[in-house]
């Protein structure tokens, strides 16, 4: 997915010219990195406010259309207002498409309908974590990793070391060493005392 941004250079700089920006509803913004110095722009506050609200726009290189010229970006970093929904500061990355990112990507859950733990054992999925960190070559970034539970029984869980992972994506665990559980279905409580009842009844 292609996802393109507009920026314009940002002159004035400082406190009160940021609050007069975004009074204009536009927003102060920085591109850095790539080995170029780092340049102050500023941003339709209307664009951002709801491309924020689109997952990939957060885990997908990005074009970054300034002064007709284009570039490949990252979205590091973004402030928003205490209350108010309003974005306050966006922080962009350049990309080089020869060094590895290191990015959070979402994991996406599938199939939990079909899982064993949930079809015969009225199991809930839990998702435990939701994203991981990796690192990869800019091409090779996806915007999500799908976690298949189709094959999930009740009391079991996915790992981290059990996802499947397209070539060139490097997984960067939390803790060394530590392969965490990614999700897991349990048996609610109530459907395990049910389950016993039935079973004692049976008997009788």
């Amino acid at each position: 997915m292609k996802i393109e941004i507009s920026a314009t250079p940002r002159t004035l700089q400082g406190t009160g010219a940021s609050r007069r920006l975004r009074r204009t509803g536009r927003i102060p913004a920085v591109v850095y990195g790539g080995g170029k110095d780092a340049a102050a722009i500023e941003l339709d506050h209307k664009e951002v406010f709801y491309k924020l609200k689109n997952e990939s726009f957060h885990a997908t290189i990005l074009t970054l259309n300034l002064d007709g010229k284009s570039e490949q970006v990252l979205l590091r970093d973004y402030q928003m207002h205490p209350f108010r929904p309003v974005v306050m500061h966006v922080d962009f990355q350049r990309v080089n498409p020869k060094e590895k990112i290191h990015m959070k990507v979402p994991l996406h859950f599938s199939n939990a309908e079909n899982a064993p733990g949930v079809k015969l054992s009225a199991g809930i999925v839990s998702h435990i974590i939701t994203e991981v960190d990796v690192a990869c070559l800019p091409k090779d970034l996806p915007e999500f990793i799908e976690v298949d539970l189709s094959d999930l029984a009740a009391g079991h869980s996915i790992h981290l070391s059990e996802l499947k992972l397209a070539k060139g994506i490097e997984l960067i665990p939390l803790t060394k060493g530590e392969d965490l559980a990614v999700a897991t279905i349990t048996i609610p409580r109530g459907a395990v005392e049910a389950a016993a009842a039935a079973e004692a009844e049976v008997k009788a």
